[in-house]
């Protein structure tokens, strides 16, 4: 991409967040520099799939988000909703892939003759970044707008698939899944579309790619919900029985302490006592106990309101999302090294 059209789109990209409030000010500030080594490649491809990534989350952000305020309750113990995303989740979901992207423009760089995708070692670079972004719209999408399924998810990590509340880390449905599909393949389609595959390759080869990586991105969706099911604590409002959402993808603070006796709402408590001791304080909230008592008349000092439903207090939302996304793109470079017989080791002779 030639770079005064890519400075464009970019400036572009930015003020359109900046105008809906998408994003926080410092997250702006990332999203430009991110946005802007995706642009800086001599391709389109890189900057077209983060464009997309980014306009397809927005609008499946808005989708769901009524529904999803009803169903969920933000860590301030107000209805829950997705605000403004920050800094750390801009690099979540395209850290990887930015990183991935300037390597693979400084190795073009280095060989002026690699103008177009086939499977020379550099290639695998851009298949980490097109991997990247396959898995993290998928993931997107699949929790966006997984939500909005009629059934309820069952617990990925459970031996009986158990039924837990809308918005559980590791919760899935069917319908997240379909919506999962649908958030890579438009990743997919994208980079069939505009990646400059070499003269040899055929219309069919651009399909079968496209049907991978719409698979692959799904399997990244169904890999977020096997480790935010064991590496992210989910908890729950005891009152309302509704999940509670950190804002910025940060961990819920829940009061230590034993909650033996404490009113449930029909949610399981099988990871509660493993968990509750581990959970600290990981952002400013207040004190939802009695901000939840004020509200339904019946507050009184010292009542815990808040249990772990699932998982461990190992990882937040965005570590969750930062590992996935690794994995999926390491695992698909693996994948096309081993399946085009090249060596990642030319790349730096």
């Amino acid at each position: 991409m030639k770079p005064i059209i890519g400075l464009t789109a970019v400036a572009a990209l930015v003020y359109r967040a900046w105008a809906r409030k998408s994003l926080t000010p410092l997250g702006l500030v990332v999203a430009a520099i991110s946005a802007t080594a995706h642009a800086l490649h001599p391709w389109s491809t890189p900057f077209l799939l983060l464009a997309i990534f980014y306009y397809g989350g927005t609008k499946a952000t808005r989708v769901k988000h009524d529904v999803k305020a009803r169903l969920t309750l933000s860590a301030t113990g107000t209805e829950g909703g997705e605000g403004p995303r920050n800094h750390i989740q801009v690099l979540a979901n395209s850290g990887v892939a930015m990183i991935l992207s300037i390597v693979h423009t400084m190795v073009l760089a280095r060989s002026p003759a690699q103008s177009c995708f086939g499977h020379s070692s550099a290639d695998i670079l851009m298949v980490g970044v097109v991997a990247n972004y396959a898995a993290t719209a998928a993931d997107t999408f699949s929790s966006e707008l997984g939500i909005l399924s009629k059934s309820s998810p069952r617990l990925i990590t459970s031996l009986t698939l158990r039924q837990v509340p809308p918005g559980t880390n590791g919760g899935v449905t069917a319908w997240g899944l379909v919506a999962g599909l649908l958030g890579s393949f438009t990743i997919a389609l994208t980079s069939g579309i505009f990646l400059p595959f070499c003269a040899e390759s055929s219309i069919q080869d651009r399909l079968v790619w496209t049907v991978a990586i719409s698979f692959w991105g799904l399997m990244g969706s169904v890999l977020d919900s096997v480790l935010g099911g064991l590496l992210q604590a989910s908890v729950v409002d005891k009152r309302s029985g509704k999940v509670v959402e950190g804002s910025g993808g940060r961990k819920v603070l829940i009061h230590p302490g034993s909650t033996k006796g404490a009113p449930t709402i029909g949610i399981s408590e099988s990871a509660e006592s493993a968990g509750s001791a581990r959970l600290r304080k990981t952002e400013a909230v207040v004190d939802t106990v009695t901000l939840q008592g004020n509200q339904a008349g019946q507050a009184h000092e010292g009542h815990e309101s808040r249990r772990i439903e699932t998982g461990h207090d190992w990882l937040d939302n965005n570590g969750v999302n930062t590992l996935m996304a690794a994995l999926m793109s390491l695992g698909a470079m693996c994948i096309a090294q081993w399946g085009w017989g090249v060596d990642v080791r030319e790349l730096w002779v």
